[in-house]
């Protein structure tokens, strides 16, 4: 069953997704739903399970743009800029996913002005979040960006901890195509960040 939060972070209420000819489709663990450089057809939004979306740098290194949880939207840039998708989208476990195509999400948002407006908020916030993470590639140390990334996920996590560590969801590879550093480097930094009381381990689990 949905949560709260679930409900909190849903752009199109599922009644409205249903009027407008959408699918809930069941997908697997690492399956692609759409690849950079291909022609933006749909409108995702995540029921159930978590997607992310990455590009390939120079070198061939995964820089991932975003994690999206039960909920949340994605890819939708591509739809009202008529231009093809510029990152990957891959599911990180089985779930389900609306599916809404083009035309009908086009024609959702000019019924729906709300939605529109809620849409355009959650776009503000991705270019945020964009900007400060490429300010932190450029110009600071892997501590600094690991915790300025630590900080905005534990921000998006919902919880009653007021104030306590708790449980970042993810593995180091993770956290290290979310700030363009090296595994290795992740891994080395967190243990430095342990080592001066800035973070606690369990096993492998960071509490933050």
């Amino acid at each position: 069953m949905p949560t709260l939060s679930t409900k909190k972070r849903r752009l199109i209420p599922i009644k409205i997704l249903e009027q407008y000819n959408a699918r809930l489709v069941r997908v697997r663990k690492d399956q692609v739903l759409f690849e950079e450089g291909t022609p933006a057809a749909e409108y995702f939004q995540v029921e159930e399970g978590e997607v992310r979306m990455y590009i390939l740098n120079h070198e061939g290194q995964e820089f991932t743009q975003g994690i999206f949880h039960p909920g949340e939207s994605f890819g939708e840039p591509p739809l009202l800029g008529n231009f093809a998708y510029p990152s990957t989208a891959i599911t990180l476990t089985p779930g389900k996913i609306w599916r809404l195509p083009k035309p009908d999400f086009l024609e959702l948002l000019r019924n729906n002005f709300d939605i529109h407006l809620k849409l355009n908020h959650v776009l503000c916030n991705r270019l945020q979040y964009k900007s400060m993470i490429l300010t932190e590639i450029s110009s600071h140390t892997p501590e600094h960006r690991l915790t300025t990334i630590l900080n905005y996920l534990k921000s998006k996590i919902e919880t009653d901890a007021n104030g306590k560590k708790i449980i970042i969801p993810y593995t180091r590879q993770q956290l290290a195509d979310m700030t363009s550093l090296r595994v290795e480097t992740v891994i080395r930094t967190i243990k430095k960040m342990e080592k001066d009381s800035k973070l606690e381990l369990e096993g492998r689990k960071i509490l933050f």
